[in-house]
């Protein structure tokens, strides 16, 4: 006890009605009594209030700044100013003064176990000395502050990215003390906790936040603690300018070859090929800042997709215009090929036989004239004993089956094109605020 005595009296300081401040040499008449009262029995490996119940610690917190917020590894760094207060009856001494002790001390007194259980790396700040504080109070109180930075596990729930709202919390526990050792509380309720109000964040703002005392139950017992729950919401602006907007705009170019002449192949072609390409590289960029391996299935990814399927939808448009064109000339050709023929074969009563570079394709064309020659009377004849609607047989199943395949029977091929250009813009509108109103308000 007598070394210990000595190592305080040296570097203790010296005390005053404002503090203790070092001087370089004090009145030891005056500081050794009041440290030998201090420190007469104390023993800092038992706690205040031994075998009389347990201590009660109030904590408050500063949160300097919260440096980074990792969607990856799901979790945040933020450096804070935690201050603990304990009552120890072995420090009163009369008076209403203060001691500021070196914080190098704090190896002599008991302190509190207190640690963050959800902490992934963490380190107290020990420029240009170790950032403590311990400062003891006339009626015993001990007040013991220190910074720290720590990076803390914080889940996510990222399926409405980016129009999330994070709540994340940080706790505070009692390494080995249990409850009937330790009691943890906030000094003031909500207003424990400052710094969170003017805390500026590169993605998020701070919506709301609030405190709670709760209790840790382990396998050795039920331990204290506290947790400061804070919601953060994502900022969205950025990834409207960044994600969005270049999607939509990829959408309205896909939809100007609505406006191309089908003859274009190549320029149509290029659009629609360019605009799946970019498409496809804005989706694989914007999955980049988020993990890999997961199982959201987040709104950024709802929408790229939607407009990629608008997007490719543009280009199968095309194709299947060109198609029905291709089609439409050939049957035309045929079908002028074969009139040229009949109107010459007039005078002299013989079946037209239309030449062919593909074999047995003659004589399917003049079967095929030979039974409309026969047939047009017949069709002339009936065509007014038939009813509108009846073609396909008197049965409603089988009418209804030809109502079906005719809307998919194209008489001019040019309507695709023009339907298109209502069509697509009509349903891109409609599936937007669908997305907007669910990930927005629901």
């Amino acid at each position: 006890m007598s070394v210990l005595l000595h190592v305080l009296l040296t570097l203790c300081l010296t005390v005053t009605q404002g503090g203790c401040t070092y001087t370089g040499e004090w009145n030891d008449s005056q500081l050794q009594p009041t440290i030998q009262k201090l420190m007469k029995g104390y023993n800092r490996y038992l706690r205040p209030n031994f075998n009389e119940g347990p201590v009660e610690i109030g904590m408050s917190l500063d949160i300097a700044s919260i440096d980074a917020i990792s969607e990856i590894n799901m979790d945040y760094t933020a450096t804070i100013f935690l201050r603990q207060r304990w009552r120890d009856s072995r420090l009163v001494f009369p008076g209403n003064e203060s001691v500021s002790v070196d914080g190098r001390l704090v190896s002599l007194l008991w302190i509190p176990d207190t640690f963050i259980p959800d902490s992934k790396r963490s380190f107290l700040h020990d420029v240009t000395v170790e950032n403590r504080l311990i400062r003891i109070f006339s009626n015993g109180t001990v007040l013991y502050a220190l910074r720290i930075t720590a990076t803390i596990a914080c889940n996510m729930d990222l399926t409405k990215y980016p129009m999330d709202r994070q709540v994340c919390t940080l706790q505070l526990e009692s390494w080995g003390y249990n409850l009937q050792d330790v009691v943890f509380y906030w000094t003031r309720g909500n207003d424990s906790v400052k710094g969170l109000d003017i805390l500026r964040l590169a993605q998020y703002s701070v919506e709301s936040y609030y405190t709670s005392v709760s209790e840790a139950v382990y396998e050795t017992g039920q331990y204290p603690k506290l947790v400061l729950h804070f919601a953060l919401r994502r900022n969205v602006l950025f990834f409207i300018l960044e994600t969005y907007v270049p999607s939509v705009l990829l959408v309205v170019l896909s939809w100007v070859s609505f406006w191309i002449s089908q003859s274009s192949v190549p320029a149509r072609t290029c659009i629609g090929v360019t605009t799946v390409l970019t498409m496809t590289t804005l989706m694989m960029g914007a999955r980049t800042s988020l993990p890999n391996a997961n199982c959201f299935i987040k709104a950024i990814d709802v929408y790229l997709g939607i407009c990629f399927t608008f997007i490719f939808g543009a280009l199968v448009e095309y194709a299947c215009a060109h198609f029905y064109t291709m089609k439409h000339h050939t049957i035309e050709d045929l079908h002028r090929e074969l009139q040229r023929e009949l109107n010459e074969s007039n005078g002299n009563g013989s079946i037209p036989i239309v030449r062919s570079t593909q074999p047995n394709q003659s004589m399917v064309i003049a079967t095929t004239a030979e039974q409309s020659a026969n047939s047009d009377a017949r069709n002339n004849a009936g065509a007014k004993e038939k009813a509108p609607g009846q073609g396909c047989g008197p049965s409603s199943a089988k009418d209804a089956l030809c109502r079906v395949v005719s809307v998919f029977v194209v008489e001019n091929p040019h309507d695709i094109d023009r339907r298109s250009r209502k069509v697509f813009p009509l349903a891109f509108l409609f599936v937007n605020i669908l997305y907007w109103l669910y990930y927005l308000f629901l």
